[in-house]
């Protein structure tokens, strides 16, 4: 009988599980603030930070078999 789990590669510290999430969460809050701070420069930073995260979500959706 084959075992459907997949193979452990080792464990992963807790700064390498939650670097990710850390830094989309990061990114997440400076898009948020800079679109609040004001006109101009500030909106492209905020248009370039919240859509990081819709380009990685996007991105291993297409990607799942």
């Amino acid at each position: 009988m084959a075992d459907s789990a997949p193979l452990r590669r080792g464990r992963l510290s807790l700064r390498q599980v939650f670097a990710a999430p850390l830094a989309i969460a990061v990114l997440s809050t400076v898009g948020l603030i800079s679109a609040l701070a004001g006109d101009g420069i500030w909106d492209m930073l905020s248009w370039l930070t919240l859509a990081i995260p819709v380009a990685v979500i996007l991105y291993y959706w297409l990607r799942r078999p």
